[in-house]
């Protein structure tokens, strides 16, 4: 029997074509991958460097509509996996039932999700700290990038991670995640649909932008009676997709999706 597609959802600051080396792994066990870009981002990561305005003021809807309008194009729902808002979005996707199932690798929090640690606080606020920013593309400095993602690899890793991967990227969702306790519905996830399909979140045990407590904090969200697991990766940061061990969780994601029967 023929495998479900899968699109990859890249996160703030990354570009979409971090995830080849999980397409690849896929395409070997009979996947067929896709990795679209968010609306504004160009083909490169240069590109994107080049001219980061496009990019800028896009919300989380806008995003998640524009992985819906890819969706609608396939033969039949997908499997989404996307990390860090990336797994926002898939969670968002998947709770408008459009996806088979989805994967949400140390994902922003869903609307609900009251929990601020400091870490993440500290990770968002050369962003959040001006709110003149909500309309623009910002990238991170290395310092900045060293902190939120890379603190858990290697100085030499951080840097090539850096100079390989990193974009400008819209400060608008995180704005949308930072105040949607209080008002807003843009990162709103329909947590209550138990006709979708299964959901795997995982977190990071040293990730500083999206600690562990609230992929767990979301996984209580949930509908008990819809299959959603949480899995934790010890000794693991941000950069856990694109770093020296992202096959680990790579592999841990397809071994859950072939357990789900996917």
């Amino acid at each position: 029997m023929a495998k479900r597609t899968i699109v990859f959802i890249h996160g703030l600051w990354i570009h979409s074509s971090s995830w080849q080396p999980w397409m690849d792994l896929f395409n070997r066990h009979g996947y067929e991958t896709l990795s679209p870009a968010w609306p504004g981002d160009a083909e490169t990561v240069a590109g994107c460097r080049a001219a980061p305005g496009p990019i800028a003021n896009r919300g989380v809807t806008e995003i998640a509509d524009s992985y819906a309008k890819v969706i609608a194009s396939l033969k039949e729902p997908p499997i989404v996996i996307g990390h860090s808002f990336g797994g926002l979005i898939a969670q968002v996707i998947l709770g408008r039932g459009i996806a088979a199932a989805g994967v949400a690798i140390d994902p922003a929090p869903i609307k609900g999700v009251w929990q601020l640690p400091l870490s993440a606080l500290r990770a968002s606020l050369p962003v959040l700290g001006n709110p003149f920013n909500l309309k623009k593309a910002k990238s991170l400095t290395y310092s900045q990038f060293r902190y939120g993602f890379a603190n858990a690899v290697p100085e030499q890793e951080a840097k090539e991670l850096y100079d390989r991967w990193t974009i400008p990227a819209p400060c608008r969702p995180l704005f949308q995640a930072a105040t949607a306790s209080f008002f807003g519905s843009e990162t709103k996830v329909d947590t209550g649909n138990t006709t979708r399909g299964p959901l795997l979140i995982t977190g990071g045990e040293n990730d500083n932008i999206a600690p562990p407590i609230l992929g767990k904090a979301s996984l209580k969200k949930y509908n008990p009676s819809v299959k959603t697991d949480f899995k934790l990766f010890e000794g693991r940061g941000h950069s856990l997709i694109v770093d020296h061990g992202w096959e680990e969780v790579a592999t841990f994601a397809l071994s859950w999706l072939n357990d789900n029967g996917l």
